[in-house]
């Protein structure tokens, strides 16, 4: 079975928020602090999220990303992967999205119970800047975990790198030359509409071209895919045979909503088809009253057949989503 949309997209990929607090206090994300989170009893428990991943995966979810907020400040995590694993093979991938400050002592722990892949965000190399971009002085923490995540077997790890005008957009060659040297891929993503602040601007996006622009300036670069396919970045590798891996994310320039395959389930329980939706769909109150899997069923396929066409970032009359990205989940 595959779920899909009335535009004809396969849907194959399912991000899981486990939690919609962060320790973290990015400006692009949380700048005036952290919002309301959701109550305790509202978060879907970990039991409730193995059950409903059953059921995405029975109807073609083939990929599990588990986001945040940040994911690793829910207490045993590595227990939730071993069960999401008892759901292989058809499900094919799992990952987890995390910001690397907790991640140095549950690398191992997640690497055993079946973690397939991983993702750090790091936006800068530079210990100031780094606390300033997040409001929390750890550079040295995430730089440890991304070793040692290397050293028990995950690789290769992707590093997630925001590229804001005037805040870190001199620092592109630096972090290209951190992926040639540390074997890993760092993916350069254009800054995007989601802080809770709402200072996003167009003025600071810096194209995916100029970061592409600004690498080979530096580091020559040869595209892996002529195609993005249903992948949110190019990949591309360094024309001199380093190791390493560039990705460029430039859902504000270079949209790719015409082969988005992507659904979200918040930390709260709310099914989201996509990152920019304006509109939830309550999965939580439907689980929780005794449905039957068949009705949950047709809940997911009819909310997935409400999939948005696009973002509408660029229009003139576009809507901010009313939750951060740490409340809706990477």
């Amino acid at each position: 079975m595959a779920l899909r949309d009335s535009y004809g997209r396969s849907i194959s990929d399912l991000r899981v928020s486990l939690t919609d607090r962060c320790n973290f206090r990015c400006f692009y994300c949380l700048p005036n602090g952290e919002p309301a989170h959701a109550c305790r009893e509202d978060v879907l428990t970990f039991e409730e999220i193995e059950y409903l991943a059953a059921i995405f995966v029975s109807l073609g979810i083939t990929k599990l990303r588990l986001t945040g907020g940040e994911p690793l400040i829910r207490k045993d995590v590595p227990l939730l992967v071993r069960k999401l694993s008892g759901l292989k093979p058809q499900l094919e991938d799992i990952a987890l999205t995390t910001n690397g400050f907790d991640l140095e002592r549950h690398a191992a722990a997640l690497r055993e119970a079946g973690l397939d892949r991983l993702t750090v965000s790091l936006d800068s190399l530079d210990r100031q800047r780094f606390r300033e971009i997040t409001g929390v002085d750890a550079l040295d923490r995430v730089l440890n975990s991304i070793t040692t995540a290397q050293d028990v077997g995950f690789s290769p790890i992707k590093v997630n790198a925001v590229i804001v005008r005037g805040r870190n957009d001199d620092e592109i060659a630096t972090l290209a030359s951190f992926a040639r040297e540390q074997g890993v891929t760092v993916r350069f993503i254009e800054y995007m509409p989601l802080d809770s602040g709402h200072g996003w601007s167009k003025d600071l996006v810096v194209s995916g071209r100029e970061i592409r622009n600004a690498i080979e300036e530096a580091f020559p670069l040869d595209l892996i895919d002529e195609t993005r396919g249903s992948s949110t970045s190019w990949r591309l590798r360094f024309a001199d045979g380093s190791r390493g891996e560039i990705g460029i994310i430039a859902p504000v320039t270079e949209m790719f909503c015409g082969q988005c395959s992507r659904i979200r389930l918040t930390a709260d329980g709310q099914l989201r088809t996509c990152l920019f939706s304006t509109v939830e769909h309550d999965l939580r109150s439907l689980l929780r009253s005794g449905a039957h899997s068949s009705e949950i069923v047709q809940f997911i396929e009819e909310a997935v057949e409400k999939k948005e066409p696009r973002h509408y970032i660029n229009d003139p009359d576009f809507v901010q989503p009313a939750r951060t990205m740490s409340l809706i989940g990477g």
